[in-house]
């Protein structure tokens, strides 16, 4: 460890390759719903590395105003054929082959007559993906549905063909064909690809590709009944599935997860109970002050928090966390998580001082019953750092930045750069004339 060359394994040397697609545009009465043009340009000034999530080197194509699917084929197969890992970005206009029902990716020139000639079949890509057989791959897409694609787009309820692939990750979404021009865009870059950019820009570290797809989903402003890939209650369902905690990569520690864990039903029952139950996900019955919740309220939680109300959210997280604490006691691990879950909807509404607190005192509590090395004492750690490190305001920064600097002091096997960042940052809080440069 530490003597090898970055991105070589078993003598290969590892290259990554992120492959950016521009296809036409999507145009409603003089009105453009997605620029891909613009938004490949956008993500092209992301480094190859970030977008990747690694430091191994890498190639990055970016392909517009193409006219020849085999072209986009060919390139395809070359980032297909890749070593190391893969980033695939595909955004512009989905339509759909009326003869024989199938969605492509709309090219330069494409027209309703010439589908089947001038557009990328979308079982090309599919296809593509998964003959890949080295290195994990990332699929991103921001699309507009045309009238003949959307019908089909609502029978999948998905991107078809993606889900399931071998170390293939897919996320995007797909607007329909009503979408309002201009719909959640800033600079004519759509609001989905430019939360991606954002969210990779403002983190301290890296967030793992979950949290960055629910982030920019989340705060995209996206119209309704846009086709969201994963869903929020697809996440739900993997992280109620997942057993035990991932790995990750000390080098990417993601900032905290948007998407509450498992909680069990604090409803009172005969016994103690063996721990965390199952997840229902069906959300919370009408809750009012003081009233007990009734199920499990994670989805409801979630659906009021990227809904923006944020006053809702929180004040039907803590009615929970009281019903929870009643029954299992304010340092269980059942109350530690439903903290955990007040300091991620705090992050959301903004309120980046109290997610910072909430966070800290979740890692406080966990270190009571679990090691410095655990999982969940290093994310929660990596949340207050996360949320403070967005704090604008000098005194709360410099009031909570202490308080941080000793819980990551505390933690010897988080990764170094956590704690300098925070050291760094608190020095040029002190120090006033260096800490104009922390508001820019």
């Amino acid at each position: 460890m530490g003597f090898g060359r970055v991105g070589v394994a078993d003598g290969v040397e590892r290259r990554g390759h992120v492959l950016l697609l521009a296809g036409d545009a999507a145009v409603r009465r003089g009105g453009v719903l997605v620029a891909p043009g613009v938004n490949v340009a956008a993500l092209a000034m992301v480094p190859a590395g970030v977008l990747l999530g690694c430091g191994v080197p890498a190639d990055m194509v970016c392909l517009e105003g193409v006219r020849d699917p085999n072209t986009v084929l060919t390139r395809l197969r070359v980032a297909v054929g890749a070593t190391g890992p893969l980033f695939v970005y595909v955004s512009g206009r989905l339509t759909a082959d009326r003869r024989g029902r199938r969605l492509h990716v709309a090219l330069a020139g494409t027209t309703t007559g010439s589908v089947r000639y001038t557009s990328l079949p979308w079982e090309w890509l599919v296809g593509e993906l998964r003959s890949r057989s080295t290195g994990a791959a990332t699929v991103v897409v921001d699309l507009v549905a045309d009238r003949a694609a959307w019908p089909l787009v609502g029978e999948y309820g998905t991107l078809p063909g993606l889900a399931g692939l071998p170390g293939v990750e897919a996320f995007g979404v797909v607007r329909g064909p009503g979408t309002p021009a201009g719909d959640g865009a800033a600079g004519g870059v759509s609001g989905y690809t430019r939360q991606w950019i954002d969210q990779l820009g403002r983190a301290p570290v890296r967030p793992s590709n979950v949290e960055l797809h629910v982030l920019a989903a989340g705060s995209a402003g996206l119209a309704p009944g846009t086709l969201v890939v994963p869903s929020a209650r697809e996440l739900e369902m993997r992280s109620a599935a997942a057993s035990g905690h991932p790995h990750h990569d000390p080098a990417s520690v993601p900032a905290p997860v948007p998407v509450p864990v498992p909680v069990p039903d604090p409803r009172p029952g005969p016994g103690p109970g063996p721990g965390p139950g199952p997840v229902s996900g069906l959300g919370a019955e009408e809750h009012g002050p003081g009233s007990a919740v009734v199920g499990d309220p994670r989805a409801r939680l979630h659906a009021l928090a990227v809904g923006c109300r944020h006053e809702e959210a929180d004040a039907l997280a803590r009615v929970w966390e009281q019903a929870v604490v009643e029954r299992w006691g304010r340092v269980s691990v059942e109350a530690v998580q439903c903290v955990e879950i007040r300091a991620d909807l705090a992050r959301m509404a903004g309120d980046f001082v109290s997610a910072a607190r909430l966070w800290m005192d979740a890692g406080r509590a966990r270190l009571q019953w679990q090691g410095v090395d655990a999982a969940e004492v290093c994310d929660a750690a990596t949340g207050a750092l996360y949320c403070w490190t967005q704090v604008r305001d000098r005194a709360e920064a410099l009031e909570v930045g202490p308080e941080l600097v000793g819980l990551l002091m505390a933690l010897p096997l988080l990764d170094p750069d956590h704690l300098r960042l925070a050291e760094l940052r608190l020095e040029a809080l002190r120090t006033p004339d260096r800490s104009r440069s922390l508001h820019p």
